[in-house]
């Protein structure tokens, strides 16, 4: 039984003539699936307005044997019958019966790669790849998409004298046979040129650090957008642009031509040529010169590369407004002054406000030879908080040396000073700290503002002794994870531990903000904020030298960017750690992705709260 594609096409009203064009309704008879859908496809802009009877059915029968011979169909029977509509004279809908006829197949396939792509394996894998195989039928689609994907690399990877010398099919109906040639002449692959800068107000020596490649490597394009993004990585430029300059032949060899005799050797002070009488000689322009000095060096032709900067403003501000729970509303002031001189020092204040914490804080970098990877940074900040149990007054210095690897983790070795009043229960210090502390950490994510996929770690660990003048002897070692993965493009899933410890006989005078708390938020939900510690015995809380927590939490997509949430949190700060005196807390959630990031609403059943039943807990704000 004969399968029938029945489409409808283009219906539209021909405006400036004020007649009616009508779309024919079009089904195809003797064939099915791609083959027929090719067919409809090239009928599709047909309107039977622009034709007369005799000369559609003409047309008809020609796009169709073009749509046919994609497939290797070039004999075809085609029968076109054209059906009227209430309108006898207006021809409404087409039946195309086709008997497509035996199919060619490939009697030869010559593939082949002339020029240093002969050894490219990117070339290799493309021509491996092609589905087309001799004695097997004839598809075009195949064919033109080999020849675009080569040109394609051949611009990539530096080939920019790559042309097809050879490129054919030839077809035999008759014997139902075709010969597919097809010859890639790449010539030399380009390398990397000098690289010039424009309107850098950063000193070029460090932006060349941070190239990703050398003067004579290989072209790769791709090495090109990476600089790219590692310029718009140090916030120095708001406008970037990386031109690869590609002389043409003839250009280089004029270039070339007694060159040296075309450079002005006058004396400095001397006026121009015409004075004396004498004839001007030309002067090469630095991107003439630039061109000559590339075709003088011996090997592979050169790119030299263009890169042109707008520097960056030098003051940006920004305010945000925020809310959650734990701290109710919260506002925070940034002023970014991403660079101050050409060796490219930032400096970045933030004030931030909120009902039990108020602190401002400073960041003074300064990159060092590879500005992404190597930096000092000086850091600086006041803190206030009252909350619960705790009052507490810190001002801080920390000198830290930064590395970024290869792997995306980032070292950090800092040396801090910590002056805290405080006031933590019954106990009253004012204490000064000196301490020395290591920090590994990595985040990775996809898509930041809900990511799908990402992980955070943090590890640390401080030190601090009296002998070196510290009020107080401690040793502190904190792990951070949290993981992101999804099931589906549905189903979303998020674990996250926390884990602390902290060795001292000074605990009196480790201030708050070296003590751990958990519950809230983003700890052991159900609970309040930092009210899960051990406590004196009036109750109030002392905070603890171990701390663990650990969630699970379960995601499905309700509709759009609506999504439900199950978890499971526990957790608590102690003093001797044991696990029947974790605190859990399970509850259900909604999240919306909204255009600011996620807004997230909980709520919470505390297993081992006498005070609370139940908990709401609202955030907003990203997860990382």
């Amino acid at each position: 039984m004969q399968r029938r594609y029945l489409v409808p096409l283009l219906a539209a009203l021909l405006a400036a003539t004020g007649g009616r064009a009508w779309a024919i309704e079009t089904r195809v008879e003797g064939l099915e699936g791609p083959v027929a859908n090719n067919v409809v496809n090239y009928l599709a802009e047909l309107e039977a307005a622009d034709y007369g009877r005799a000369r559609l059915e003409s047309e008809i029968r020609r796009r169709s044997r073009e749509a046919l011979k994609a497939y290797g169909y070039y004999d075809p029977t085609i029968d076109v019958s054209l059906e009227t509509g209430d309108d006898a004279e207006a021809i409404e809908r087409a039946v195309v019966t086709i008997e497509p006829g035996p199919r060619v197949t490939i009697e030869t396939l010559d593939i082949q790669l002339v020029g240093d792509a002969s050894d490219d394996r990117h070339f290799l894998d493309a021509i491996d790849a092609m589905p087309l195989k001799e004695g097997e039928p004839l598809l075009h689609a195949p064919y033109e998409g080999l020849r675009s994907q080569l040109s394609t690399l051949a611009a990539e990877r530096g080939y920019f004298d790559a042309a097809f010398p050879r490129h054919r099919i030839e077809v035999r109906p008759w014997q139902q046979s075709a010969r597919i040639y097809l010859t890639l002449d790449s010539g030399e692959r380009y390398r990397f040129g000098r690289v010039s800068y424009s309107g850098s107000q950063i000193d070029v020596a460090k932006l060349r650090n941070m190239l990703p490649f050398d003067e004579g490597d290989p072209y790769l394009a791709g090495q090109l957008a990476e600089y790219n993004q590692r310029l718009g990585q140090t916030d120095w430029f708001r406008g970037i642009s990386i031109r690869p300059r590609i002389e043409t032949g003839a250009s280089l060899a004029q270039a070339q031509l007694n060159w040296w005799q075309a450079v002005d050797h006058r004396p400095a002070g001397t006026g121009p040529a015409e004075s004396s009488g004498q004839q001007a000689q030309p002067v090469l322009s630095a991107l003439a010169l630039d061109a000559a000095r590339n075709v003088a060096t011996p090997g592979p032709p050169r790119v030299p590369v263009d890169v042109s900067l707008i520097p960056a403003d030098r003051h940006q501000f920004e305010v945000g407004i925020g809310y959650a729970t734990d701290v109710g509303p919260r506002t925070q002031f940034t002023w970014d002054q991403p660079w101050l001189n050409e060796d490219g020092d930032s400096l970045y204040h933030e004030l931030y406000l909120s009902a039990p914490e108020q602190q401002f804080s400073g960041t003074y970098r300064m990159p060092l030879a590879d500005p992404l990877r190597d930096s000092y940074e000086l850091q600086y900040g006041l803190r206030n908080l009252d909350n619960e149990d705790t009052q507490s007054l810190e001002a801080s210095v920390e000198l830290a040396r930064e590395w970024v690897f290869d792997n995306g983790w980032t070292q950090r070795l800092y040396v801090r000073s910590t002056y805290e009043d405080f006031k933590q229960a019954d106990q009253n210090e004012q204490v000064l700290l000196y301490y020395p502390g290591i920090s590994w950490s990595r985040t990775r994510t996809r898509n930041p503002r809900f990511p799908s996929w990402g992980d955070s770690q943090r590890l640390s660990l401080a030190v601090s002794d009296t002998l070196w003048g510290s009020d107080a002897t401690f040793v502190r070692g904190t792990l951070d994870s949290q993981w992101i993965r999804m099931l589906g493009s549905d189903y979303r899933f998020i674990g996250r531990t926390s884990v602390g410890a902290m060795s001292t006989d000074d605990f009196d005078k480790i201030p708050p903000s070296l003590r751990f708390f958990t519950g809230g938020d983003r700890s052991v939900r159900g609970y309040s904020y930092e009210s899960l510690a051990p406590r004196n015995e009036d109750g109030e809380l002392l905070g603890g030298q171990q701390k663990f927590v650990a969630s699970i939490e379960a995601q499905r997509r309700l509709t759009g960017d609506w999504w439900g949430a199950a978890f499971v949190d526990t957790g608590n700060a102690f003093n001797d750690w044991w696990p029947q005196d974790l605190a859990t807390g399970a509850g259900l959630g909604v999240r919306w992705v909204s255009p600011v990031g996620p807004i997230r609403l909980d709520i919470a059943h505390p297993f081992d709260s006498e005070e609370d039943s139940w908990r709401l807990h609202f955030a907003i704000g990203p997860e990382f």
